[in-house]
Order: structure tokens, then sequence, then C-alpha cells
């Protein structure tokens, strides 16, 4: 059963719980031989991880078709944001790109048991053609100003880009316009309030 500190803050359906509760079951099995997050992380998953992704969907507008995740590893935050789509936005597809084989199979293994319309891409963005999505999200992946060089790659030209950032993301902003030019809103983070999810925009270089 969902825990209240994520249904309290994200309204989900019957079968969207379902799906997550599947997946969570999923991660618990598959953890110990590929770690997926770390094991200390497992007891505070629907928050550290679920509820952390999930915050994302706040974010994104509706009529986004096409979300692209890089560096998905254990699904955080594609597939929830894949499992909360189903349910909000049917017609969304979300690309889950990974360069670990291993985690890669853990997703595709996800994507299946839950039905999601998700497909799973084993490979470093920086090598694919642009998607041309109208969102792309990174967790945990990178400086901010190399997610920067992967969403101006990768977006259509009025795209957004979604990045959960920590404690320290006003100087990774800082950083990044030394050589990016771009527009951010700072949501705070459901989960920390020392940090926030960065909405982006207006991607280029200087």
């Amino acid at each position: 059963m969902i825990p209240r500190e994520f249904s309290d803050r994200i309204d989900v359906s019957r079968e969207t719980a379902e799906r997550l509760e599947a997946y969570a079951a999923l991660l618990q099995k598959w953890n110990p031989r590929i770690n997926l997050v770390s094991a200390a992380s497992l007891p505070e998953m629907w928050t550290r991880h679920f509820l952390d992704s999930a915050q994302l969907m706040e974010l994104a507008p509706a009529r986004a078709t096409h979300w692209v995740d890089f560096g998905s590893g254990g699904g955080f935050p594609g597939v929830v944001v894949a499992i909360l789509s189903a349910d909000r936005c049917p017609k969304r597809l979300v690309t889950l790109v990974e360069s670990d084989a291993r985690k890669a199979a853990f997703l595709l293994n996800v994507v299946r048991e839950t039905g999601v319309t998700a497909k799973v891409i084993v490979d470093r963005a920086e090598r694919l053609d642009p998607f041309r999505a109208n969102i792309v999200s990174a967790r945990a992946l990178a400086p901010l100003g190399s997610l920067l060089s992967l969403a101006e790659k990768h977006l259509s030209h009025d795209g957004i880009a979604l990045f959960p950032k920590g404690a320290d993301h006003d100087a990774e902003i800082e950083r990044a316009l030394e050589s990016w030019r771009f527009s951010v809103q700072k949501a705070p983070s459901l989960t920390d309030p020392a940090s926030a999810v960065l909405r982006i925009e207006g991607i280029s270089r200087v």
C-alpha cells in the first residue's frame, strides 16, 4: 500500500497506485543485485525517490507528448513520470535513456510489468540524434552546465527542462550562466526544503 507521505501529496487513481506498488516491489527485488538506489534509502523510497520524482509532473505542461529522461538508472524520475502519465496524459511517450545495460534491463522489466507507454534506449545521451522532445529531465546525473548541453540538443524549440537539484542549486545556476543563457524558475522541493526543481527554457550558448 502506498504510504500517506506520498498519497497526501500526490493524488493517484487505484490503477496508478497498483502500478507504483508493482514498481516498488520490483525495485526491492532487483536492488540487491544491481544497486539501482542506495540500500540505505530503500526504507524511505516513497519520499526519497517516488515523491521526489512525482513532483516533476506538477511542473510539466499536460500537452507535452514526448518526455525524455536522461540517465534513468533505477527509473527516477522517468518511470514514475511514465506511470503517472498513463493516467493523466495517456498519449504521452516517455523515453528512458540509460547507458548501463543492467539498469536498462531493469527498466525494460518495469515497463513490461506495469504496461506503461515508455521506450528504453541503452546508450549515452551525447551520442543520440536529437529527440526534439517537449520535456527533458535528469536526476542526480551531472552538473547543470552539462545538463543544459543535453537539453539544448534534445529539446524542441519551445520545450522545457526539469532538473531536481540539491542545496547548492543557486551556485550551479551562477556557474552555468557563464556559458549559457536561459530562463529558470525554482520550485521548492517537496522532499527537502533546501533543494529545488529547476524549470528551464529558452536555452542557448553564450
